[in-house]
């Protein structure tokens, strides 16, 4: 199996979409083994628990810079034999060593169909609220690679979704979440977990 950690931020419902399709024997070779929060007290934490998954606080706000942050995420990951990296719902962006130690092993999905409404500053409802500011009839998500550079790494998967004529950031949000995150997010773990399968496959066959 393919040790995955889920970093997270918030409440926690893209964690709950992948825990729910791994349940279903969806997420293939990939395995859930830690869920690490930039946050303490996060609801996301209380589902991993819930569902047995061990869990690690790392607070941001203790770290004295974003590189000594990175450094103790990217300990963590290490020590615990990670192999795979899924940002669902993550605030923090991560420096050039955790990017570099995990070289197309750190997923992240975001709000929109990138290159729409992304980028830093660009998270959450403030997404939704752009995109109905500038007037688009279709939104959606997109599950990415992570590179050094918010929201540039490669696309995986993106999914459309159409914007209704009553719609708030909210109501959005949610229909985003439901129709396309909740979606894409576990089928793209699945799919870099069998990646990352086959290469380890590979390693042993030579």
């Amino acid at each position: 199996m393919v040790k995955i950690a889920v970093l997270v931020s918030g409440g926690g419902t893209n964690l709950q979409a992948l825990i729910d399709r791994e349940r279903a024997g969806e997420l293939g070779c990939g395995k859930i083994e830690l869920v690490l929060s930039s946050r303490p007290g996060v609801y996301a934490l209380q589902r991993a628990q819930k569902a047995g998954i061990p869990t690690l606080v790392v607070d941001r706000k203790s770290c004295k810079s974003p590189e000594e942050f990175s450094a103790a995420v990217l300990d963590a990951l290490r020590s615990r034999g990670i192999e795979m990296v899924v940002l669902a719902g993550f605030l923090s962006i991560l420096c050039k060593d955790m990017v570099q130690a995990y070289p197309n092993r750190i997923i992240n999905v975001h709000p929109s169909l990138i290159p729409s409404f992304c980028g830093k500053g660009y998270y959450g409802l403030k997404v939704h609220q752009a995109a109905l500011d500038y007037g688009v009839k279709v939104t959606g998500a997109t599950v990415h690679y992570v590179n050094e550079v918010a929201d540039g790494g490669s696309i995986i998967l993106q999914k459309a979704v159409y914007i209704q004529p009553d719609d708030t950031p909210e109501t959005l949000q949610r229909r985003v979440m439901e129709q396309a995150e909740w979606e894409l997010l576990p089928k793209a773990t699945a799919m870099v977990c069998e990646q990352i399968q086959q290469e380890k496959d590979r390693q042993k066959a030579e």
